[in-house]
């Protein structure tokens, strides 16, 4: 398959995007752009906001206007209004970890935030995931982390897909529902080609479909870790998906200029856009932050 130009957006480091159920929105941010985006996929309509910093992931609150979120700032952990920029800080992330930043995230099946850090300096295992309650505590669910990427959950929620990229392998954990915790893990994928796993999302038949940084194309896998489609695109830097729209049948995949300059740009003018793709099978809303 081939991915298609949706919204030439030219984001800076487009990420983070999901599907906005209750607004019928998709959403993503554009981290180094310090901004935030949505599209109606029923009108085209687009709209960027100004945030006060990089926004590295987020999900929309339930109940709350579409601009209510909460926000994995580079630095820490906050509640956002995207038309005001009026901003509540709920936790700082790795305070004594100058050289880490919040990176990637989801929400689990009961609407807690599950987030992870990297280490933009040096890329040592030094930072950490943690999760986000509904009452906006945090607790650190585990660390040894280079680059968190790829969480994401199967969809009964039993299990948690994520990926420390610098390992290039996407893992499974057994996930407890009851308590937010993740448990026994196990490899799913151990990436042998070019590129590394980046941001990921799962279908409805329960596999994970995962962005591969450097490699320009989204793969789909198994839950035993078979791979079974992959989606082409025109730039080398996919970064995450997700399955959007009223029949959640349409993939989204942001992608990134970050690093790129010269002919290595031209070559992808497209760098930084929103692509999509319609794969064949129907995908799983992301559930909003419960608080």
């Amino acid at each position: 398959m081939q991915a298609r130009l949706l919204v030439d957006c030219a984001n800076q480091h487009g990420e983070g995007v999901l599907w906005s159920a209750e607004h019928g929105l998709v959403m993503w941010t554009d981290i180094h752009g310090e901004r935030v985006w949505s599209l109606d996929p029923a009108t085209g309509a687009t709209r960027s906001y100004a945030v006060p910093g990089r926004v590295c992931c987020f999900a929309p609150r339930a109940g709350r206007a579409p601009t209510g979120i909460l926000a994995g700032f580079a630095e820490g952990i906050a509640f956002l209004d995207l038309d005001t920029g009026r901003r509540e800080d709920l936790a700082a992330f790795e305070p004594d970890l100058p050289q880490t930043r919040l990176n990637d995230g989801r929400t689990d099946r009961q609407g807690r935030f599950v987030l992870g850090g990297m280490d933009e300096r040096d890329g040592r295992p030094v930072s950490s995931v943690a999760r986000v309650d509904a009452d906006g505590v945090v607790t650190t669910l585990f660390d040894g982390v280079a680059c968190a990427n790829s969480t994401c959950f199967s969809p009964d929620g039993s299990t948690l897909y994520f990926a420390d990229s610098l390992t290039r392998r996407i893992e499974a954990f057994a996930y407890d529902q009851a308590a937010g915790t993740p448990g026994q893990r196990r490899t799913l994928v151990e990436r042998a080609g070019q590129g590394v796993p980046d941001g990921s999302c799962v279908d409805a038949e329960g596999f994970i479909w995962n962005a591969v940084w450097d490699g320009g194309r989204v793969e789909r896998w198994s839950p035993e870790g078979r791979l079974a489609a992959v989606i082409e695109l025109p730039v080398a830097r996919p970064t995450c998906c997700a399955f959007g729209g009223p029949d959640l049948a349409t993939l989204y995949i942001t992608t990134s200029r970050l690093g790129l300059a010269g002919e290595d740009l031209a070559r992808q003018p497209a760098a930084g856009s929103l692509f999509i793709a319609v794969p064949g099978v129907r995908g799983v809303a992301d559930t909003p932050f419960a608080g």
